[in-house]
């Protein structure tokens, strides 16, 4: 129950389950072995993570597939939910828009439009970056490796993750570490043509 409360975001609801039985705090599902904080993670939900932690919940912990909260986020890239948030306030500001200039569509009006949503993907990136920056300020383990061999930076070089990956290099993690298939990060950002991360990697060696 907390860790579905914890993935929808539901803050309300995790406070009570662990002023509830304090146990609640780390407890792991029987489905994904998630705990709480890694429910909240995979979802993004900052406010909840900010939560679980104050409350001092344990960010060693795996789940099934050896991954941590780190990894989830790390992981994280554009959902389903925050695609459906852009497909709906788009047409909403767009027809505002039109009233405003009693639908005359201008080239002026494009900008803004283009500009709106700019603005609108900026946010849901800067959150992704606040919530890797709350879960490195933690004692979670940078280096953790999952099932598949990957790190936290193979996950944010796979996603080509620029925000994150700055972030990750400047707590020291480590560069070197070959996953499964034999690839570090800096092998991924080169297969994946994503220069600006391999740059990044290359520097900090």
């Amino acid at each position: 129950a907390i860790c579905q409360a914890a993935y929808s975001g539901d803050v309300h609801q995790v406070h009570q389950l662990v002023k509830t039985d304090i146990k609640n705090l780390n407890v792991q599902d029987e489905t994904f072995g998630d705990t709480p904080i890694i429910a909240a993670c995979r979802r993004g939900n900052v406010r909840t993570v900010k939560y679980l932690l104050d409350q001092k919940a344990d960010v060693s912990i795996r789940n099934k597939k050896k991954r941590t909260c780190l990894h989830y986020v790390a992981k994280k890239t554009f959902t389903f939910y925050d695609y459906l948030m852009i497909i709906i306030l788009m047409p909403i500001l767009l027809i505002g828009y039109l009233i405003m200039v009693q639908y005359t569509f201008t080239i002026s009006l494009l900008f803004d439009y283009i500009l709106q949503a700019c603005r609108l993907l900026k946010t849901i990136q800067k959150k992704h970056v606040n919530l890797m920056k709350l879960l490195l300020s933690s004692k979670v383990e940078i280096d953790a490796v999952d099932y598949k061999g990957n790190t936290a930076l193979h996950y944010a070089c796979l996603n080509k993750s620029h925000g994150l990956i700055p972030l990750l290099v400047e707590r020291n993690a480590d560069t070197s570490i070959r996953n499964n298939d034999n690839e570090s990060p800096m092998d991924i950002a080169e297969r994946l043509k994503f220069l600006k991360g391999f740059i990044l990697l290359k520097k900090s060696k």
